[in-house]
């Protein structure tokens, strides 16, 4: 009977688990996580977990799930080694378990910033559930927010805490907010719709100093303006967990590498989620992807190489993000040196933008426009030629533009 260890308590590892269930192996499954709880929705963390009344954790599967299933679960038990020769990976507190297949799901933790070494109590970071927890907690009785980062989560955090009432200032250290994953359009309405809502946005703006008081940072300088701050969050991206990877001297850059099957260096081991190096096959690159999507079908494509059914992982890359009003919707891997075009008019709140290598639709982003999002999956896959005025007018709908371009 085969023994799969998967290490890793977020939705790749879960859906992996899934996924051999379903398979009907006879296999060994055991699911080691360093996190207090089991598998949970990680999105709404940044936003209704924070402004709930009585927040809960969303499991992706109950814990009898894993039980019915002879899924053997150990929370709270942190990885320290992982020994190829033996096929074995180390606990601290030196317990070692064997696997015949071990899958790397180890996610990516939060960048942070020298300023704030230190440990100090009102700074937080955002990626776990306890994280929430305790950036919640804190929020409770602050009035004024810092959020340092124009990203995704620092920007879901602050449109979360101006709906709390809360006096929030955000810092960006870019010319534009988002600027590494989404387009001049989108940045520019995002600015525009965040400052409407009272958030204080500054573009090209970074912290000169701290004021530490105590535990807490009281205040930071901008230039000479003093900022008092009851809490900071720090949302300046993430960097992956590959340190076993790397430790166990697996090919690692900018995340455990692997082949298009989740395959690392080493035969025995895959792995699967944020934590990924994997081509892509769209783009002709290595690519590492940090979303919801990526990480569940990047474990199903796992499970059918652990089940000797393997198949090159394809899958159009996907994801959205809420902040507000607004819902932010991307179809495949926006990429700054293709062709722009606007469809629909931003100044109504409903548009996406195109984006256009030669005839063929590469990536679409939308905002507050899901048939357009669903319908660019369909055309970006099929990698079909399409007029680039026709898909650009907003008075034929996405969908049709396919069917004609078929027709």
């Amino acid at each position: 009977m085969k023994r799969i260890v998967v290490v890793g308590g977020g939705h790749a590892a879960a859906q992996f688990c899934a996924s051999m269930i379903e398979s009907k192996e006879d296999i060994q499954l055991l699911l080691v996580s360093d996190e207090a709880h089991l598998p949970y929705q990680r999105p709404p963390l940044s936003k209704t977990y924070l402004k709930d009344d009585a927040p809960e954790a969303a499991l992706l599967r109950a814990a009898s799930y894993y039980a019915d299933h002879n899924v053997a679960v150990r929370l709270g038990g942190k990885v320290a080694d992982i020994d190829r020769a033996s096929q074995t990976i180390g606990l601290e507190g030196g317990e070692r378990i064997p696997y015949d297949v071990l899958v790397l799901a180890t996610g990516t933790r939060a960048r942070t910033l020298p300023l704030f070494e230190g440990g100090h109590a009102n700074v937080f970071t955002l990626r776990t559930l306890d994280d929430a927890a305790r950036l919640r907690e804190r929020l409770q009785s602050a009035q004024n927010l810092l959020v340092v980062g124009g990203g995704f989560i620092g920007l879901e955090i602050a449109a979360t805490s101006a709906q709390l009432g809360k006096s929030v200032t955000l810092l960006e250290a870019a010319p534009r907010l988002l600027g590494r994953s989404s387009s001049p359009e989108v940045s520019a309405y995002l600015l525009e719709k965040h400052r409407a809502a009272g958030v204080d946005i500054r573009v090209q703006t970074a912290i000169d100093r701290v004021d530490v008081q105590g535990e807490a940072v009281k205040g930071v300088w901008v230039g000479n303006e003093y900022l008092p701050v009851d809490v900071i969050v720090v949302g300046i991206g993430a960097v992956p967990n590959d340190d076993l990877a790397r430790q166990a001297g697996l090919a690692c850059d900018n995340g455990v590498v692997v082949d298009a099957h989740m395959r690392t260096s080493d035969p025995a081991i895959l792995a699967i989620g944020d934590c990924t190096a994997f081509p892509s096959a769209a783009l002709g690159r290595r690519i590492r992807l940090e979303s919801v999507q990526n990480a569940n079908d990047q474990a199903r494509c796992a499970a059918l190489t652990v089940t000797g059914k393997p198949a090159p992982y394809t899958a159009l890359p996907w994801f959205w993000s809420d902040q507000g009003a607004v819902r932010i919707q991307i179809a495949g891997v926006p990429e700054q040196d293709h062709v722009r075009v606007v469809r629909g008019d931003p100044s109504q709140g409903k548009f996406s933008v195109l984006y256009f290598e030669g005839d063929v639709l590469t990536s679409v982003e939308s905002i507050n426009a899901a048939a357009d999002h669903i319908a660019a999956r369909k055309l970006i896959t099929a990698r079909t030629p399409i007029p680039m005025e026709r898909a650009a007018d907003p008075a034929i709908p996405l969908k049709d533009v396919a069917a004609s371009t078929a027709a």
